[in-house]
């Protein structure tokens, strides 16, 4: 996958509907690691879908596989207030 041709998806420009299947396909492929303790679908989903809000990790699109993958934020998390 070459970086110059991946493209950032706001998370805001899905449905919550859409949102919520790319994190659970993201969440459901082989290899996810959350180290030693187990949590369940809905548990993963869940930390995922909070860490694109917060700006910790991304949507990119390639556009020539059409995949997306969530990968983690290179900009500085969004402060609370």
């Amino acid at each position: 996958m070459s970086c110059e041709n991946l493209l950032l998806i706001p998370h805001e420009a899905l449905s919550d509907e859409a949102l919520r299947g790319v994190v659970e396909a993201f969440v459901l492929r082989e290899g996810t690691d959350y180290g030693e303790e187990v949590f369940s679908l809905a548990q993963k989903v869940s930390q995922v879908m909070a860490q694109i809000k917060r700006g910790e990790a991304e949507l990119r699109f390639e556009p020539e596989s059409a995949t997306v993958d969530i990968v983690g934020s290179d900009r500085p998390s969004r402060q609370r207030g």
